[in-house]
């Protein structure tokens, strides 16, 4: 049998005294596309940073691409890709010049690289302007670009549907078919339930840092990604 692409064992994560993740176990298969859903604070930034080995869980562990979390922090990064709340760019610098920014610590982008991910993204006409010059659609379509440079077997994204515009809707939907077609896992943190729905396979629901529910996506309770 082929090893689960994500695999989680009362993964626990505390701030002060408060556990953000009090103990979640799941297991998702490789090509699968899983929505993390739940309300504002119910733990799913800190489940995806964990899993991206951002932080480090306090309890239990997890594996992504059949490495630990915990033993092989570098293994894992260098297969995961997290498309996080912060973008994280460089404000000073151009949209080209943040991918090669970026490339260089994965080994370096050739040129033909950059344009292809920037056009893909809709930011080609805007490569050489630099990123304090843009909107917040236009730094998220440019997070996208970075997390596609990495080419990782598993991509968490964070709220990625934030900030775009239904363009951006529809870019972003194309981009994560696209991963499931080339085999890659994607778990998506998000508040769009019905968006979720039509977009996944599986769903994970989170409440106060427990895994209150897991089943098809298409079968999510109604109220799971409650804002409140």
């Amino acid at each position: 049998m082929t090893a689960p692409a994500v695999e989680a064992w009362e993964l626990g994560r505390r701030y002060g005294r408060r556990w953000a993740l009090g103990g979640v176990s799941f297991s998702l298969p490789a090509g699968c596309v899983a929505m993390l859903v739940g309300r504002n604070g119910s733990g799913k930034s800190t489940l995806l940073r964990v899993l991206a080995t951002a932080i480090r869980p306090d309890h239990g562990t997890a594996r992504l691409a059949g490495h630990d979390v915990r033993g092989e922090r570098q293994e894992v990064r260098r297969r995961v890709a997290l498309l996080d709340h912060h973008s994280y760019h460089y404000e000073a610098l151009t949209a080209r010049e943040n991918l090669r920014v970026a490339a260089s610590f994965l080994g370096g982008l050739e040129a033909e690289r950059a344009e292809t991910l920037l056009a893909r993204v809709g930011l080609g006409s805007r490569a050489d302007d630099p990123v304090s010059s843009f909107s917040a659609g236009m730094r998220k379509r440019l997070a996208l670009a970075r997390v596609l440079l990495q080419d990782a077997e598993v991509v968490l994204l964070d709220e990625p549907y934030g900030e775009l515009d239904p363009p951006g809707f529809r870019l972003l939907d194309q981009l994560i078919d696209e991963l499931r077609g080339r085999g890659r896992t994607v778990v998506m943190a998000t508040h769009l339930v019905e968006r979720g729905r039509a977009s996944c396979d599986r769903a994970l629901a989170l409440a106060d840092g427990l895994l209150a529910w897991s089943g098809p996506a298409c079968e999510v309770p109604e109220d799971a990604g409650g804002a409140a």
